[in-house]
């Protein structure tokens, strides 16, 4: 089993790595999205990123997905109604991430 500190370890390193391939800012925005709304659905993200960028709700589908999964930094839950999902940047990620963008 894994220490925290080398799960942490591990985030990171996926995390920049994934930035790293962000050409347009698309990726950096939505993090920092997650750092000043505390909770977001995706039609939400799409609207945000929307006015800024030309990107497909699909492709901001995707990217939440992708850090929700494989990154590991967002706390997925359901709606009241169980209509959408609800992702929260989980709390013990924050700084990192606030690292990461350069925040």
């Amino acid at each position: 089993m894994r220490a925290p500190a080398e799960i942490r370890k591990i985030i990171e390193t996926r995390l920049k790595s994934y930035i790293s391939r962000d050409r347009t800012g698309i990726r950096r925005e939505m993090l920092r999205l997650f750092l000043r709304i505390k909770s977001l659905t995706i039609q939400q993200i799409f609207d945000a990123l929307n006015k800024r960028f030309s990107i497909s709700y699909h492709s901001v589908a995707a990217m939440v997905g992708i850090i929700a999964s494989r990154i590991g930094i967002l706390r997925v839950s359901r709606s009241k109604d169980g209509a959408y999902s609800v992702y929260q940047l989980k709390d013990q990620y924050h700084e990192i991430v606030m690292r990461a963008v350069g925040t």
